[in-house]
């Protein structure tokens, strides 16, 4: 494939994600009220998506662009010891599952990155999450998966293609930073 070709279904996917701005202004408000309410953000997935989760709950703790105060935010796909551990003694499919039974509190806002919808962990986490009351947000591909049915919320970034999904995802990810700075900047 050109490179033309791949840049092209970017644009593609990004000049749809108006279609879901009404979901992604409502979990900017869910997240507000969640940091208000002395809650945190918990975010796993697998992968791509782990490497995202780590990147976005960083840019909520440290700071995106302005100077605020640092945000609650975990991403549960970081300590090497617990999934390991927990893969060898019990099973991946719940890897992420024993931490929200640890960490989660039903004040807390959850985010499942899963561009199937369909992560058998994510999943399971998800649900043990809404057993505890927290709010639950699955962000998928345009199919939606499994995780259409299960998750409180959706984030469906409008294509089928793993890639051009995790784009969009991490660009819904730095406009939230970018929202929580504006709400919380002290310049």
């Amino acid at each position: 494939m050109s490179f033309e070709n791949a840049l092209q279904r970017h644009m593609q996917t990004f000049n749809r994600l108006p279609e879901i701005e009404a979901d992604i202004r409502l979990l900017s408000e869910q997240i507000a009220a969640t940091f208000a309410a002395g809650g945190k953000l918990l975010f796993f997935g697998n992968g791509g998506s782990a490497a995202d989760s780590q990147h976005l709950a960083a840019e909520f703790v440290i700071r995106y662009k302005a100077e605020r105060r640092a945000l609650p935010a975990l991403a549960l796909t970081v300590d090497s010891s617990i999934l390991t551990a927990h893969s060898n003694d019990y099973s991946f499919d719940s890897v992420f599952t024993r931490q929200i039974e640890a960490l989660c509190q039903p004040r807390d806002l959850v985010i499942g990155l899963s561009t199937s919808g369909n992560s058998t962990n994510v999943i399971n986490a998800i649900e043990a999450a809404q057993t505890i009351g927290a709010t639950c947000w699955a962000w998928t591909g345009e199919n939606g998966g499994k995780l259409t049915s299960i998750a409180d919320h959706l984030i469906q970034a409008p294509s089928t293609e793993t890639a051009r999904i995790q784009e969009a995802h991490i660009f819904i990810g730095h406009w939230l930073c970018e929202e929580m700075d504006r709400r919380l900047s002290t310049n």
